[in-house]
């Protein structure tokens, strides 16, 4: 994939695109040798509109992850780019043209290829290009940085480059909960209390929970305050929250608020986001994010098909990510 510009299945045919890899040498002129191996091939073509899906040979794929492992030794950090092609990752629109998968582990020889390419010592970057999140778990655990690019768009190769090499300093959170394996879904943070039991002998939390992203900053998010500790059914509440860049470089994190009515004459979520801002801060610096919430925060379809505020305890919640959350509670009045 990092030689080739992934556009997904749902696209034009641009006059020019990026590869990663042409994205990198760009970026790298002069300054670095950039070597590539192929690692492995996926499907036997890339052919989205063809109904047959065939994988390629797993016997021609190890010879490559042979070659891409001698690659990669004569390199100082290696860029693994790894997912989907179009063919793997794809609309089934009818029992002769096939899409769906029933695992989302990577397909073929990749993680061989990931394993392999480990195994050399060398610092890893993978890079993801996939149209839905596969099951990475060890990958999460044994590379250094995961990139997450989906499908980048055709300047995709040198804006991964810009932010490879740190001129960019990524600051993009999930939109969706990147599940440990298929026997999670569906997966979503919004779930009912009832849900999410988990299974025997694996983790019910997810490998990436909705909301979450990590940039070259780090960031400390305080406990959110209340302009009141008590509304009424009509009124607005001011929610504060204190964010500090604790790094040595500007950069953005995503505030998130999430709401919980704690008691509720109909199931309700465990929490619902309501809020969230993209603040920018300089090395060093703190800043309060302040949020509005209305009385449409609140509401709720009652067992009669109307759209209510019922009075009682909510759960403010606030965080960088829809599991690292800090709360405080708002009691709404009739």
């Amino acid at each position: 994939s990092a030689a080739v510009a992934r556009l997904g299945g749902y696209y034009g045919q641009p006059a020019v695109t990026v590869s990663i890899l042409d994205g990198i040498k760009a970026k790298a002129g002069k300054h670095a040798n950039v070597v590539f191996a192929q690692g492995v091939k996926i499907t036997e073509d890339d052919d989205w509109w063809g109904d047959e899906v065939k994988l390629a040979d797993p016997a021609a794929n190890r010879k490559l992850i042979a070659e891409a492992v001698e690659t990669a030794k004569s390199a100082d950090q290696i860029i693994l780019t790894l997912g989907d092609t179009e063919q793997t990752s794809r609309e089934g629109w009818a029992e002769s043209h096939l899409g769906d998968r029933s695992s989302l582990d990577l397909v073929g020889e990749q993680q061989e290829l990931f394993d392999a390419l480990k195994a050399t010592g060398k610092p890893i970057t993978v890079v993801l290009i996939n149209g839905r999140p596969p099951s990475i778990v060890k990958i999460a655990t044994e590379a250094n940085a995961i990139i997450e690019g989906w499908y980048l768009g055709e300047q995709g190769g040198n804006a991964l480059a810009d932010v490879l090499f740190g001129d960019i300093n990524p600051g993009g959170k999930l939109p969706v909960t990147f599940p440990r394996n298929a026997g999670q879904l569906p997966f979503y943070y919004n779930h009912k209390p009832t849900a999410r039991r988990g299974y025997l002998f694996d983790e019910k939390a997810p490998l990436y929970p909705f909301g979450f992203g990590m940039s070259y900053s780090t960031f400390e998010l305080g406990a959110p305050t209340l302009s009141s500790a008590t509304i009424a059914a009509n009124g607005t509440v001011t929610v504060t929250v204190p964010v500090k860049n604790t790094s040595d470089r500007a950069g953005d994190e995503t505030v998130q608020i999430y709401v919980r009515d704690k008691v509720s004459s109909v199931t309700r979520s465990v929490k619902d986001l309501k809020a969230f801002k993209r603040v920018t801060l300089a090395a060093g610096e703190s800043k309060n994010v302040i949020f509005t919430l209305t009385p449409e925060t609140f509401q709720m379809w009652n067992d009669k098909m109307q759209r209510v505020v019922e009075p009682g305890e909510f759960d403010i919640m606030a965080g960088p990510d829809s599991a690292n959350l800090k709360a405080v509670t708002l009691t709404v009045t009739h």
